[in-house]
């Protein structure tokens, strides 16, 4: 029978790519952890690493261990969740994933009310516009901007976030604004940089509104990330389509060309079933719920 405590440091050893940042993390030495390894791999009689000067590579055999080895430390995860949740206040950690750009404005302005109403939840938030699996444990919860994927996953409808066009005070004053569609060819904007990320949907739609597919309109700068764009906008470079998160708490920017219709997009909270009976999930539900209920588009 394999050994949990080799099987722990060879899943973190796997993780972070090197013995060294291994080491660091468990709070043992580098020798002590590639002792470790060599003894699993001759437990087993095979090789689960390639070393190289520039960190570790895993075997054919090796990429099949780490999977069974994280399956593993996730479920003992999920059963340390239970024995937590069985205290009468939430406490604990929770590990939050979403965009980086939900992430660092509408979320990130919100969250300290959650924790001065739950002191003993420690929170994590993961920025990553790559989605993390939540069924592989590598985040509790999500909020993601589409619907979910995996159809196992509960899901509740957040918020529509709506797109609008924005443009800084100091540009209106020196280029004016325009008035209708057509008015926009006279004008510089910013577009995202490709590739455009599933979750933003036709955040482009700027360069074909009121032009064929053909003849795009020419974007003044491309930057591949929302809060760029937002800066990129503040600075008075052009107009922007940006979602309404991104621009609630701007001074610098007007909402121009309002009644032209943008393409939306819905927002969800997503967890996996096996924390359906979470108290921490349950709470930080109601709270992302409620503050979604009061956000004034």
């Amino acid at each position: 029978m394999l050994d949990w405590d080799k099987l722990r440091i060879f899943h973190t050893a796997a993780e972070s790519g090197s013995f060294t940042h291994a080491a660091e993390k468990l709070n043992m030495s580098q020798s002590a952890v590639s002792r470790q390894i060599s003894a699993l791999e001759e437990d087993l009689g095979l090789k689960l690493f390639i070393r190289h000067a520039r960190g570790l590579v895993l075997t054919e055999v090796g990429e099949q261990l780490f999977r069974t080895a994280h399956r593993m430390q996730a479920e003992l995860a999920a059963v340390e969740t239970q024995m937590s949740e069985s205290q009468d206040v939430p406490t604990g950690q929770l590990i939050i994933t979403t965009t980086v750009g939900i992430g660092s404005t509408w979320l990130s302005s919100r969250i300290h009310e959650f924790l001065r109403l739950y002191p003993d939840i420690q929170i994590e938030i993961r920025l990553n516009d790559a989605e993390l699996d939540l069924a592989m444990r590598e985040a509790d919860v999500a909020i993601r901007l589409h619907r979910p994927n995996q159809s196992e996953m509960i899901q509740r409808k957040l918020f529509t976030v709506h797109n609008h066009f924005y443009v800084s005070l100091d540009y209106l004053a020196e280029h004016g604004e325009p008035r209708t569609i057509e008015e926009l060819d006279q004008h510089r904007i910013i577009t995202f940089g490709e590739p455009v990320p599933q979750h933003l949907g036709d955040i482009n739609y700027i360069e074909r509104l009121g032009r064929s597919d053909s003849s795009p309109r020419r974007s003044a700068m491309k930057v591949n990330a929302i809060m760029g764009m937002m800066q990129a906008c503040r600075a008075g470079i052009g107009i922007a389509m940006l979602p309404d998160y991104v621009t609630e708490s701007e001074t610098q920017v007007k909402r121009v060309l309002s009644g032209v219709e943008l393409p939306a997009y819905e927002a969800y909270f997503v967890y996996p079933p096996a924390l359906k009976n979470s108290k921490r999930v349950g709470v930080f539900r109601d709270f992302l719920v409620g503050k979604a209920r009061d956000w004034q588009f």
